[in-house]
């Protein structure tokens, strides 16, 4: 019976904890962290903190929109379809609903074919390392999922971005 009662305890904990991860995540991508600034954690182990993207709204200029060779905060769809993720991407093209973009990680994807480095200060100045281009495949993301403007692409990584057959068609 003892036995029981912890294992019952265990799985109590067990869902209340990933359901406050889960209320965590929600209000992070909402931007109303907990955390002072309301700010996210983009680096293993803590340190620096940036603010969130802000949801398209009303105050944001109508011609502000997302154009080729810009790294924008957007809420990019998974590949498999099951949600998606705010994160910086560089824009590719843009059509009157959506653009095309290419997903931007700070993870090391350094032994990958399918990733290149890209500077990140000139848009992320607390950034202490560079970031990674997944230059697989295009994803569309549509235009009202454009959060915020971090800048321009570096003019070496958008020139050999242009040079790759499978993404100018």
């Amino acid at each position: 019976m003892r036995d029981a009662l912890i294992w019952a305890l265990v799985i109590v904990a067990c869902v209340a904890a990933g359901w406050l991860w889960s209320e965590w995540r929600r209000r992070a991508a909402d931007g109303r962290s907990s955390r002072p600034g309301g700010g996210r954690d983009n680096r293993p182990g803590g340190g620096r903190v940036a603010a969130p993207p802000k949801p398209r709204g009303a105050d944001r200029p109508a011609g502000n929109r997302p154009r080729p060779g810009e790294i924008w905060w957007a809420d990019v769809p998974y590949a498999d379809g099951t949600g998606s993720k705010v994160r910086p991407c560089l824009v590719l093209r843009v059509d009157g609903r959506a653009a095309e973009v290419l997903k931007i990680t700070s993870q090391d994807k350094s032994d990958r074919d399918d990733h290149v480095r890209i500077p990140t200060r000139t848009w992320d100045p607390g950034a202490d390392h560079d970031s990674f281009l997944d230059v697989s495949e295009p994803i569309r993301v549509p235009l009202d999922a454009f959060a915020d403007r971090a800048g321009d692409c570096d003019p070496e990584v958008w020139r050999g971005v242009r040079r790759l057959p499978h993404l100018t068609a």
